[in-house]
């Protein structure tokens, strides 16, 4: 582990030159989100007839939150991984010292997890700054939104690094957008056809848009967090094996 963490300290120090650049997708991009979805269009649907049962905004931001952890960790598995495996190298040169390749997977996912976990803390707070946060409960959706970072970046580094053309315009137009909008952030699932509503609940998406919503609204229990918590426990087993497997069989010769 303390090898691993010297791996890490590498993202950790990259990071440190480019945050400037990330600054609109976890402040601006989330605010903007909450003002035109929540509370523009949410002055209209609160107007009507609605299933709801709950202010608009207060539907939709928690959603918006586990949405964005998961477009971050995408982020985060995909780019930085193709480029230290294909374009820049940096794997190999690891892997030149005594790192080994569960070093470098340790300290990939341990990165994903934190910035999962950086940005889940600032779109709390700016959701909590339009009024939608109304439980104590929901400090808890910054682990939730890294157990949701986790679940999405292990599988995807492990196909970051096995692919051998670019994969990432296929990921996100048919994968990462189509989970985004048909995962209950802006409407409930139940709305879905039958069919395309159990796929809905089968994504990882999914859970962590029900469990942010009742940890915001403060109406979870135990019983449903656990059941999600396992859920994400589950995928990111999987890909945190499938993740070893790619690295080693890439970067092992």
């Amino acid at each position: 582990m303390p090898y691993a963490l010297r791996a890490y300290a590498y993202w950790f120090t990259s990071y440190r030159r480019i945050w400037r650049g990330t600054i609109a997708s976890s402040v601006l991009n989330p605010v903007l989100y909450l003002a035109a979805l929540g509370v523009g269009l949410g002055k209209l649907v609160n107007h009507g007839a609605t299933p709801l049962g709950v202010p608009y905004l207060d539907f939709v931001a928690p959603g918006l939150l586990a949405g964005v952890a998961m477009q971050v960790s995408t982020i985060e598995g995909a780019f930085p991984v193709r480029d230290a495996a294909f374009w820049g190298k940096q794997y190999f040169a690891m892997l030149s010292t005594p790192l080994r390749v569960g070093d470098l997977v340790a300290a990939q996912l341990l990165w994903i997890a934190t910035r999962a976990a950086m940005v889940s803390a600032i779109y709390l707070a700016v959701i909590g700054a339009f009024g939608a946060v109304h439980s104590a409960e929901a400090v808890c959706a910054i682990p939730v939104g890294t157990l949701i970072g986790l679940a999405f970046g292990a599988p995807i580094s492990a196909l970051s690094i096995t692919a051998e053309r670019d994969p990432f315009n296929p990921l996100f137009r048919f994968g990462i957008t189509p989970l985004f909008l048909f995962s209950g952030t802006f409407f409930p699932i139940s709305r879905l056809p039958e069919g395309l509503r159990e796929l809905a609940y089968a994504t990882p998406l999914w859970h962590g848009v029900d469990l942010m919503r009742g940890l915001t609204l403060g109406t979870i229990t135990w019983a449903r967090a656990g059941a999600h918590v396992a859920y994400f426990c589950a995928w990111i087993g999987l890909g945190v094996w499938l993740a070893y497997r790619a690295y080693r069989r890439k970067l092992v010769t």
